[in-house]
C-alpha cells in the first residue's frame, strides 16, 4: 500500500515529526488538566480536521464525547478507525456519542439541550469544525448563501445556543485566508472571527488561523489520489504556492489553541516562505513516489485524451497552467498590519493577542443585512460582495469570471 502519511512527511511538509511535538509535550500537565474528565462536543467531527482533533485529545481521557456531523458515512468511518487504532482505542470514553445531524437543526438544539454535565447542561468543551472551506463555494448566490448560512449565520445561531449553557471554552476553525480577504469564503471566516469573539463576554473564545491540510478531505492533492485510481489526468496551478501541515499536525494546532489559547486569541503556526510548496511540485512527487513519470500536455482536453490511452508503463498525463479563477490570492499570510502577535510564548505557534471584543450588535446587523438579501430573488453575487465590503473595508474581491468547476 501507498504510504500517504511517509509521503507528506517527506515531500509536502519537508520534516519527519510534527512541528508541534515539542508544544504538546511541554504543555501536556497543561492540556491533561484541560481535557481529562471533561465532557467534549466536536461539530463537523467526521472531516479531516475534526477527526484530527479529536484523535489529538482522546490519550488525555475526556469523559465525553459527543460527535456531530452530516456525513453519516464519514461519522461512521471515524468510529470504527478510532476504536481500531491501538493508540486510542483504550481511550474512548464510556460516553462516545457520533450524531449524523446537521447543527442548525432543531433535533441538534434538543440534543445539546437535554445533555446534563455534572449539575448543569451543556458541555465543558465545544468545538465547531463545520465549515465550506473551498474558494469554489463562491459559484453562484445559491452557493454563496449556502457558504454564509454555513460559516456566519448558523454559527451566531449556535453561540446563542451556547450562551444558555456556556461551555468552559468554545473554539472555531478559522482560515489564513480571512487574513485580508480576496474570496467570500476568506471573509466569512473573518466575519466569523468578530462573531465569535462578540461573545467572548459569555464564555472564553479562541480560533486559529492555518495552513493548508495535505492531502485533506476534498483538496486538490487528495483528488490527486482519486484521479490516479480512475486512470484520469492531474491537474494543477503552476503559479500558486501554499503553506501545508499535515493531518497531525492540524489537530494539535486546534488542540493546543483551543485548550491553551486566552479567551480571543488568535493561533498560527510559525511557517517560513521556504516552506511553502505548489500544487504541481506535489503532483509531480506524488507521480514519481508511484513510479509514474508526468507527460506535460498542453490543455486540459489534452490531457484527458492522453489519459484515455494510458497503459502502465507509459508517462501519465497532467496538464499545468497559471491560475485564473475568482478569489485566488497569490500569497498566504497569518496576520496583519496592526495586529499584536506573541512569537515566544510557543515553540511553533505564534498568537495574535490583544484583539478587542466587537459590538454583537453590529455582527447581527450583518447577518441581518445578508438574511435580508438572501430572501430577494434579484440578490446577486455582487450584492453580497458589497454588503461585506461595507462591513470590513479591508475586502478586496478578487473576480475573474471564472470558477474552479469549470476545470479539472
Amino acid at each position: 500500500m501507498f504510504d500517504i502519511n511517509g509521503f507528506i512527511n517527506e515531500y509536502v511538509i519537508k520534516r519527519s515529526r510534527s512541528m508541534f511535538a515539542d508544544d504538546v509535550e511541554n504543555n501536556r500537565e497543561g492540556l491533561a488538566a484541560a481535557i481529562s474528565g471533561k465532557s467534549v462536543l466536536v461539530i463537523g467531527g467526521a472531516g479531516s480536521i475534526g477527526s484530527s482533533f479529536i484523535r489529538a485529545i482522546l490519550p488525555y481521557d475526556p469523559s465525553e464525547l459527543v460527535v456531530v456531523d452530516t456525513n453519516e458515512n464519514a461519522l461512521t468511518e471515524l468510529t470504527r478507525s478510532l476504536r481500531s487504532d491501538e493508540r486510542l482505542a483504550g481511550h474512548i470514553p464510556a460516553v462516545y456519542l457520533p450524531y449524523p445531524m446537521d447543527y442548525s437543526s432543531v433535533t441538534f438544539r434538543r440534543m445539546f439541550r437535554a445533555h446534563k454535565r455534572g449539575g448543569g447542561r451543556g458541555f465543558d468543551i465545544a468545538a465547531n469544525f463545520s465549515a465550506h472551506k473551498h474558494v469554489r463555494s463562491e459559484k453562484d448566490i445559491f452557493s454563496i448563501e449556502a457558504l454564509l448560512r454555513n460559516n456566519v449565520i448558523n454559527a451566531g445561531q449556535l453561540l446563542e445556543l451556547f450562551s444558555e449553557y456556556p461551555p468552559e471554552l468554545y473554539f472555531c476553525v478559522s482560515t489564513d485566508k480571512a487574513a485580508n480577504p480576496v474570496n467570500i469564503m476568506g471573509a466569512s471566516k473573518r466575519i466569523m472571527e468578530d462573531l465569535i469573539f462578540s461573545y467572548s463576554d459569555s464564555f472564553p473564545v479562541k480560533t486559529a488561523r492555518f495552513a493548508n491540510v495535505a492531502f485533506s478531505n476534498g483538496s486538490l492533492p487528495a483528488g490527486f489520489l482519486d484521479r490516479i485510481n480512475l486512470k484520469q489526468p492531474l491537474s494543477a496551478p503552476s503559479d500558486v504556492k501554499r503553506y501545508f501541515v499535515s493531518p497531525e499536525e492540524s489537530g494539535q494546532i486546534c488542540m493546543l489553541s483551543a485548550m491553551l489559547g486566552d479567551n480571543r486569541n488568535i493561533f498560527f503556526p510559525k511557517l517560513s516562505e521556504a516552506s511553502m510548496t505548489s500544487f504541481d511540485r506535489i503532483a509531480v512527487d506524488l507521480l514519481h513516489a508511484m513510479g509514474y513519470e508526468p507527460q506535460l500536455c498542453q490543455s486540459d482536453e489534452e490531457a484527458i485524451r492522453m489519459a484515455s490511452e494510458w497503459k502502465p508503463g507509459k508517462p501519465y498525463p497532467v496538464h499545468f497552467a497559471p491560475s485564473d479563477t475568482s478569489g485566488e490570492k497569490s500569497f498566504e499570510e497569518f496576520y496583519v498590519e496592526g495586529e499584536a502577535v506573541d512569537l515566544d510564548r510557543f515553540e511553533s505557534l505564534g498568537v495574535i493577542t490583544g484583539k478587542s471584543r466587537p459590538e454583537r450588535d453590529a455582527v447581527i446587523k450583518l447577518t441581518d443585512r445578508l438574511c435580508k438579501a438572501f430572501d430577494s430573488e434579484r440578490c446577486t453575487k455582487a450584492d453580497i460582495v458589497d454588503i461585506i465590503g461595507q462591513y470590513l473595508p479591508n475586502f478586496e474581491h478578487i473576480e475573474t469570471g471564472r470558477g474552479l468547476d469549470g476545470k479539472m
